[in-house]
């Protein structure tokens, strides 16, 4: 499993609008080989209402790089969202966790 990450800068003003469109272009990425899980996060910090952390899990970096990204639903895809970016996402891709840890039971 792989994470794609982004951090996701919406021109101030069009949040709303942007979380429609967001509704609309989720089935195109949840449709595409390889697709495990999306998440969309609301950053929560004052003056960065506008942003947010989008982290998708894909099967393998190429089911997103040479699958969805080649796919007629990205076309889709990048007319939906790609008007509300300013600027323009880096997106990136993470392997397995090589630390981390959860509370445990008490």
């Amino acid at each position: 499993m792989i994470l794609e990450s982004a951090v996701l800068d919406v021109v101030p003003g069009r949040r709303e609008e942007f979380l429609a469109a967001f509704r609309q272009a989720r089935p195109l990425i949840a449709a595409q080989p390889g697709f495990l899980a999306l998440r969309l996060l609301p950053c929560l910090d004052h003056g960065r209402e506008s942003r947010f952390l989008l982290q998708v899990e894909w099967q393998r970096v190429e089911d997103h790089t040479e699958g969805f990204r080649r796919s007629p639903e990205y076309a889709q895809w990048r007319e939906l969202l790609h008007p509300y970016y300013d600027p323009f996402p880096l997106v990136e891709h993470y392997g397995e966790p090589v630390a981390g840890s959860r509370p445990g039971p008490a």
